[in-house]
């Protein structure tokens, strides 16, 4: 029996596929394979990348990183800049037993906080620097006095990572590849005056996979590339014939002579990036687009293609697949449920 919907399915030819292009791709380029797992928060496609190469997985949360250690994960890198509670630093200590741990800080006042509470566990430290998103992230020159906070107050520091996120914008893949190699550079160079020598140097995201400048960087840390989602498509860094995570939904309603579908916003996610020319896209109808979203509706213009009959399954692309994962309890592949098992540790 299928589940109802709305549900998520799993193309799994996809999703192996787009598994090892990328882990070939990292090979070929001589850099570690180190996936975002808050993209599919997953045990079963954690397997995979791991089985594919990956050395460890990135995580966003002190909850993701319990989930993927809980399920045997021995190398995980908390891709954020924490600032640490008692609470905090006794699970990260915890952690510390069953993985091989790092977390990320980007300021100096981070950095002794995390020293006080971590010191003697072994855990790592990674300084975080902005390369152009301006969301998070020191100044480039500034990760050799961060990294040299850490050191003194006695974590061991592993190196710098940044995130090229404003590289989710059209043509600017490349352009915030070029950013992300001239911010590496830039803190390898303050790490080296502080006397600090860079074991692990990270970056990477999925839009701007094939612009990297891996000469720059020693790890690779995309997440959307094992799904895809509409954004990707909408950029042209992936075409639909390789997006492997979609919603199935169900046609309710023609009202308004338009085509209804029984997933929502909390279904498919409620993103919508500026560039984006709807809330989803369907992979049957290319020039569709969801036009209206609400929690559980969402209103379709066909573009002139002629409705599908009520009752008839409809599969929708997720703008970010990121966000319709952590909706579901389990994501259906070939028929088979794989739990969500990292759903809802936003903490």
């Amino acid at each position: 029996m299928s589940p109802a919907t709305p549900y998520l399915r799993v193309d799994t030819a996809r999703l192996r596929a787009n598994v090892a292009r990328v882990a070939e791709r990292a090979a070929a380029a001589g850099v570690s394979l180190r996936p975002h797992a808050k993209t599919h928060k997953c045990a079963e496609i954690a397997r995979l990348q791991l089985e594919a190469g990956a050395v460890g997985l990135t995580v966003a949360t002190i909850g993701e990183a319990e989930a993927f250690a809980g399920l045997g994960v021995e190398d995980l890198f908390i891709a954020y800049p924490l600032w640490l509670t008692e609470d905090a630093a006794r699970r990260l200590r915890d952690l510390a037993g069953r993985a091989d741990l790092a977390i990320g800080v980007d300021s100096p006042e981070a950095a002794r906080r995390a020293g006080s509470l971590l010191e003697g566990t072994g855990i790592a430290v990674l300084v975080e620097v902005d390369s152009g998103q301006h969301r998070s992230g020191a100044a480039p020159s500034d990760a050799g006095a961060v990294g040299a906070a850490a050191a003194e107050a006695g974590l061991p520091v592993r190196g710098v990572f940044t995130f090229p996120g404003h590289g989710y914008a059209p043509d600017a893949p490349a352009t915030a590849a070029d950013d992300e190699a001239r911010a590496l550079r830039a803190a390898v160079r303050s790490f080296e005056a502080a006397g600090l020598e860079p074991d692990v140097v990270s970056g990477g995201s999925t839009p701007t996979l094939e612009h990297t400048h891996t000469e720059a960087l020693t790890e690779l840390r995309p997440g959307v590339y094992v799904f895809g989602d509409a954004q990707q498509w909408e950029l042209g860094t992936m075409t639909p014939d390789a997006i492997a995570l979609t919603c199935v939904a169900t046609a309710v309603s023609h009202a308004g002579g338009r085509l209804v579908l029984d997933a929502g916003s909390k279904a498919l996610g409620a993103d919508r990036a500026a560039y984006a020319t709807g809330w989803g896209r369907l992979p049957a109808y290319p020039d569709a687009r969801v036009v209206q979203l609400s929690e559980h509706h969402a209103v379709v213009d066909l573009a002139g293609a002629p409705l599908p009959a009520l009752g008839s399954l409809v599969d929708v692309v997720p703008n970010h697949v990121c966000n319709a994962v952590n909706l579901a309890d389990v994501l259906w592949a070939d028929g088979e449920p794989w739990p969500v098992v990292a759903r809802g540790r936003n903490s």
